[in-house]
């Protein structure tokens, strides 16, 4: 039994049903539905076209290095359950999954099931993060998550601030700024990413040096890779860099990561600029590995010559507080990432922070796996391109147990 049709969940129906493993699938709404109702509109994927692999699927279209929009990525993801004749059981939301002597009892709103083995490929992306401080936001202040952002005309007017700069901050800032409003962004621990380097996409080059298929068990600290941010990057038709400074050239005004709120003060800490220096310093080593990958590999002359970011430009001296009672900002959004839901395990294989224990998508409970989440066994697990490759082991790991 597989819980979640989305990319993931596919491909894992796709890698059972090449090897005749009778399976359902449970999807609480449609499938891809996370894709048609928790994204704003404008958005894009991060990847290029050519990036969408999953098994025995890819992109055919004529605009491989392009970014699709969201009703092209959720047809897409359709079109892929077409084509594998994916068994999804929609609008089936699973209430409880309990351990039995005979394997796991799943409870949906449409009845029981009894299964074998299990996979949970339901998202890390469930429940938006909120920090504890939010409870301390004045009263006529809007608060909204990045799950509940739609676009500015859903907005009131007036000042906003986006608490978080990783790909989904960025792009909500820009958008916002862009429409009039002028956006104030808490700026904490990210990671800076040009759209394009030598000619390429910074997704070819990850692809082809090799970096997005390592391994979890080749990284030193696993958990640490698992919550790092992810790269400020837009998908566009002009193939933009969107980072801190085309941000601050749009007239965002950054500040520090958001330390708490007091009596109605947003405060600050005073780490913008060390945060800024580290995230250059980061991008920098990874434009080195790129250049010694095409040195070592002979393609120095098929792509341009290198080249560096300009230093993060940060104000002398940036704000450290900020009174919401003023008037100044009329909405805050949270854009401080997300979280997977559990609430319908009944199983104890959670640790204190309410994810799933396992190795590599294998579960501590026998009979059990996990697909979909951020560096489950390559870098690049959380991505569509990364679910076919781990759904080919995990499928053949799973085999290997009814086989006993």
């Amino acid at each position: 039994m597989v819980i979640g049709a989305g990319h993931a969940g596919l491909a894992i129906s796709r890698c059972l049903s090449e090897r005749s493993i009778d399976h359902v699938l449970f999807e609480r709404g449609e499938v891809a539905n996370s894709w048609k109702t928790e994204r704003w509109d404008s958005l894009r994927l991060l990847t290029p076209n050519w990036q969408s692999r999953l098994p025995g699927y890819g992109y055919e279209g004529n605009d491989p290095d392009g970014y699709r929009t969201m009703s092209e990525t959720i047809a897409f993801i359709e079109r892929y359950a077409e084509v594998i004749s994916a068994p999804v059981q929609v609008n089936s939301y699973v209430n409880s999954l309990k351990k039995n002597d005979n394997g796991y009892l799943v409870t949906t709103n449409q009845g029981q099931w009894q299964c074998q083995t299990i996979f949970v490929a339901t998202g890390a992306c469930n429940i938006a993060r909120v920090p504890q401080c939010a409870s301390a936001v004045p009263q006529g202040i809007d608060t909204l998550t990045a799950m509940e952002y739609r676009n500015p005309e859903k907005i009131r007017d007036g000042g906003v601030m986006i608490v978080g700069a990783s790909a989904t901050g960025t792009q909500l800032a820009e958008e916002l700024q862009q429409s009039g409003r002028q956006v104030t962004m808490a700026v904490g621990e990210h990671i800076r990413a040009p759209r394009t380097y030598r000619g390429r996409d910074i997704e070819w080059w990850m692809d082809a040096a090799g970096i997005q298929d390592e391994r979890y068990d080749e990284i030193d600290d696993i958990n640490r890779a698992r919550n790092v941010p992810s790269l400020q990057l837009a998908g566009s038709p002009t193939r933009a860099t969107l980072d801190l400074n085309a941000l601050t050239k749009l007239g965002v005004k950054l500040v520090g990561r958001l330390a708490g709120i007091n009596d109605g003060k947003a405060q600050f800490s005073g780490s913008l600029r060390n945060q800024c220096a580290l995230s250059d310093l980061k991008i920098g080593r990874l434009l080195d590995s790129f250049d010694l990958w095409a040195s070592e590999n002979g393609i120095d002359d098929e792509v341009e010559p290198p080249h560096r970011l300009s230093p993060t430009a940060v104000d002398d001296d940036p704000l450290l507080g900020l009174d919401l009672t003023r008037g100044g900002i009329q909405t805050i959004i949270w854009a401080t990432g997300y979280r997977p839901d559990y609430s319908w395990l009944d199983i104890p294989v959670l640790d204190r922070k309410g994810f799933i224990c396992h190795d590599g998508g294998v579960v501590e409970s026998p009979g059990m796996y996990l697909m979909g989440m951020q560096f489950l066994r390559r870098r690049k697990s959380a991505l569509i391109d990364g679910a076919g490759a781990d759904a080919k082991e995990l499928s053949a790991h799973l085999a290997n147990y009814l086989a006993g």
